[in-house]
């Protein structure tokens, strides 16, 4: 059996992993770290939870262990999708590190600019960033990209997902060619694999998973509900009351405003719950990861940014409370439980709607995933009964504005008082109505009156409403038109000539 004194390790990090109480590599890292530290390019397919990123961390801190870095010109680069993933990285340089003198820099979002300078000033032997903070950084002149000796790109599918590839093209425009590159990814479409070719030199190809299977050691489980979301709810809540051994358990949701709804839906419950997404900024992230690691909270609703690399060892639970649109996402979603040999279960809320998904994830991982207490024809018809209005009143407010108030008798005559005021007001426009179309008829006389008089006539018409309204502003003239104080000025003000 190999071990890690096997792999050709220094001894600071041999004594640094033994230290964190691991004694067997897994099989991505004995694939991957002989020819890691042999200075070749490697391509590793392999799924999160597989030891995949020690297996590139340990060779690292290896050959890092000669030279030095200098001011703004880092030694290695690590890309990392999230910012998660990118400090999830840090820690394993921290653990695994802690015997090396080495200054690790971490550029993500949410962190200002200046602290981050002083970083690169002191010079990085280990630069672990997300791709566009890393650009943000040399478009300002901060970095020189020139001294990168190792290229690692982790989670090159997510990458994929997120948009990423433009700008991984450019940094690597940005890197000598003569880097060695290690290039990971969970899964191997036609799009990341002509990535590869195009980054890698006759590289080690390390599999050591069937693309997008799942780990054996996961009881699936597919559960039927209803189609509104405060059935899936209640569904949900029954299966996490259900679970004897369920020590802590994520949720995953497809939109983020789901993951607010069922995080404040759970809460109002009782449970220990919290949330992660997108959304929230770099503090308030790392801050609820840290309680649920810590065991202060038990239940992490989340949608897919938290689904890929998250390093949380002992995950006993995953619920899907939507079926991902994705399969592949499925995969790396029920990759968070069952990890390192333990046991777990996934649970996967399927609706009518959601059932191509769910054939689309089967046939992805190749097996036939069973029903938990039955599948959707088994479902009993829907009960508009008080428990579920009931829940449906603290789960989904809005349901409430379908239901009609029972009407009591002073709300009678609250309506009857509205309706007698209403008819009193329509009374109104209709005597306004009736003025309108006398004067209107008047009007129309007086036009037909004045079009029936040709030439003269009609001109001596016009002269005699001339002056008529003349003659009304001479009886209603007060006088002509004051120009400034008019004869009411102040007697300061007047100026007495001498003669």
């Amino acid at each position: 059996m190999t071990n890690f004194a096997d792999l050709g390790l220094s001894q600071k990090v041999l004594s640094a992993v033994t230290d964190a109480g691991y004694t067997i590599p897994t099989p991505i890292q004995i694939g991957a770290i002989p020819p890691a530290l042999q200075r070749r390019d490697i391509l590793g397919i392999a799924q999160t939870g597989t030891g995949k990123t020690a297996s590139f961390v340990l060779p690292m801190l290896t050959l890092l262990e000669k030279g030095r870095a200098r001011a703004r010109m880092p030694r290695t680069l690590i890309l990392e999708p999230t910012r998660e993933l990118a400090a999830q990285v840090a820690e394993n340089f921290d653990k695994y590190g802690k015997n090396h003198k080495l200054n690790i820099a971490l550029l993500i979002g949410g962190v200002s600019f200046d602290e981050q300078d002083r970083k690169l000033e002191r010079g990085a032997d280990v630069l672990i960033c997300t791709p566009g903070r890393l650009l943000d950084h040399c478009e300002r002149g901060k970095l020189l990209m020139s001294g990168v000796e190792i290229l690692v790109i982790d989670e090159a599918d997510r990458m994929l997902d997120m948009g990423f590839i433009p700008d991984i093209e450019r940094i690597a425009k940005l890197i000598p060619f003569t880097r060695q590159t290690l290039f990971f990814s969970a899964t191997m479409p036609p799009e990341i694999q002509k990535l590869a070719d195009r980054f890698l030199q006759n590289p080690e190809r390390v599999e050591v998973a069937r693309r997008s299977s799942t780990a054996i050691t996961v009881t699936q489980r597919l559960v039927a509900a209803h189609g509104k979301d405060y059935e899936k709810r209640a569904v949900l809540r029954e299966l996490i009351r259900s679970q004897e051994d369920l020590k802590n358990a994520i949720i995953f949701c497809n939109r983020k405003k789901d993951v607010a709804e069922l995080f404040r839906s759970l809460d109002r419950h009782g449970f220990s719950v919290g949330a992660l997404h997108g959304d929230m900024d770099q503090r308030s992230r790392m801050a609820m990861l840290a309680n649920f690691k810590d065991g202060n909270i038990k239940l992490l609703v989340a949608s897919d940014v938290a689904a890929r690399g998250l390093d949380i060892p002992d995950v006993s639970h995953v619920f899907n409370f939507d079926v991902p649109i994705h399969a592949e996402d499925y995969v790396h979603r029920i990759g968070r439980t069952g990890r390192a040999g333990r046991s777990g279960a996934s649970f996967t809320i399927v609706t009518k709607r959601d059932i191509k998904f769910a054939d689309a994830i089967e046939k992805l991982i190749g097996q036939e995933v069973e029903w938990h207490n039955g599948d959707l024809s088994e479902l009993p018809e829907p009960m508009e009964s008080h428990d579920s209005r009931r829940d449906r009143g603290s789960d989904g407010r809005k349901d409430r504005k379908r239901e009609r108030p029972v009407k009591t008798r002073s709300d009678h005559k609250a309506v009857t008082a509205v309706d007698n005021n209403t008819e009193e007001l329509e009374t109104v426009p209709e005597r306004v109505d009736t003025v309108k179309i006398e004067r209107n008829a008047e009007s129309k006389d007086r036009h037909n009156g004045r079009s029936d008089r040709p030439g003269r006539a009609q001109n001596a018409a016009n002269d005699d409403n001339r002056d008529r309204r003349q003659r009304h502003r001479r009886d209603h003239d007060d006088g002509p038109t004051p120009v400034g104080f008019g004869d009411d000025i102040p007697a300061f003000m007047l100026i007495v000539g001498k003669a």
